[in-house]
């Protein structure tokens, strides 16, 4: 069972990385002008969460009735893991800010590889709160990966939007790092709030963690856009949007969707394994964003472009060369437990 959510959290995380910057940086591209209406459908989608929660309840509730037990309640959260999700949500929400306002400025192929920076940084509060062990090829995968986003910073102008000063373009690259750092910083941080919790973690506990955080995310960026009058210029952006206004709400709905799959997956795989695989998912992720920005949106391929990606694909292979060394380890020195093992519940 725990396989099987590892592979689901995988590939909604898969699908909300690599869909999200791109639909965020489409809004962007045809004319969408709104940071805080940015930030604020990424997380938004939050009641979409009610529906898994729901299905839980309903399986929970039903066993307990067939075993002569007392009924569960709805939700599982003690007001101690509720607090830490909502705290952990108001942190998302700010990230959420910067990492709109980095799109907003910024080609997403350049943007994806900075991104890449963030498993450094994950790597490095991973190891400070949650005291994350580390391989030789983990260790490798890092500095490959990291080196590979900086690499971008050698010539940092050499794709700038057209029409976009070399201020804006600087201060776009400015904001995917800090955000970067941020969401490193968040990542350990779940895990750490897991560790912590006086309750057992199931992964009908993981959803509802995930719907508090984008709760409190939402109202954070509720807020920005009420003082910058968003609600108001929606009507009005979807005249003018470039291909459309029909497409223009489809731009958002998708939005909504695709952003759930990234946060829902992203704390899944923590759920399922650890911050670091989490990070190092999205890192490893991030050369398909680049081929996909260059296709779709005819963004340039310069050279360091190409040497930031093999980097990140070298870190990739790296890495998984390195767990599947570990895995064989492990199976080698304790047959009996891998085959006694009981899912978790």
């Amino acid at each position: 069972m725990k396989r099987l959510l590892l592979i689901l959290n995988c590939i909604l995380l898969s699908i909300g990385n690599c869909g999200g910057p791109l639909i965020m940086r489409l809004y962007f591209v045809h004319g969408g002008k709104r940071i805080w209406l940015s930030c604020w459908l990424e997380t938004v989608g939050w009641p979409i969460m009610l529906i898994p929660i729901s299905i839980a309840y309903y399986r929970r509730q039903r066993r307990q009735q067939t075993n002569g037990q007392a009924q569960t309640k709805f939700f599982l959260m003690k007001p101690s893991l509720f607090i830490s999700s909502a705290l952990i949500g108001l942190l998302s929400g700010v990230d959420n800010y910067i990492f709109a306002n980095g799109v907003a400025r910024l080609p997403v192929s350049t943007s994806a590889l900075i991104i890449a920076s963030q498993l450094a940084f994950t790597a490095g509060f991973a190891f400070l709160l949650v005291r994350q062990k580390f391989t030789a090829y983990s260790v490798n995968a890092i500095v490959l990966l990291t080196i590979g986003g900086a690499v971008l910073a050698l010539n940092t102008s050499g794709d700038r939007p057209q029409g976009e000063s070399n201020k804006e373009y600087i201060k776009g690259f400015l904001m995917m790092v800090g955000t970067s750092a941020l969401y490193g910083f968040i990542l350990p941080l779940v895990e750490l709030t897991y560790k912590k919790a006086k309750q057992t973690i199931t992964y009908s506990l993981v959803l509802e963690f995930q719907m508090v955080m984008c709760l409190f995310a939402t109202i954070f960026c509720t807020a920005g856009m009420l003082i910058n009058k968003d609600f108001q210029a929606i009507p009005r952006e979807a005249e003018n949007y470039g291909i459309g206004e029909t497409k223009y709400y489809l731009v958002l709905v998708w939005s909504v969707i695709i952003w759930q799959a990234f946060f829902l997956g992203a704390i899944g795989v923590i759920f399922c394994v650890s911050s670091l695989q989490s990070g190092i998912l999205i890192a490893v992720l991030l050369p398909v964003t680049e081929i996909l920005a260059v296709i779709l949106y005819k963004e340039s391929f310069k050279a360091e472009k190409g040497v930031s990606l093999l980097l990140s694909l070298w870190g990739f292979v790296s890495y998984f060369y390195g767990e599947l060394e570990q895995t064989k380890k492990t199976t080698q020195k304790t047959p009996e437990t891998e085959i006694t093992q009981t899912p978790d519940p």
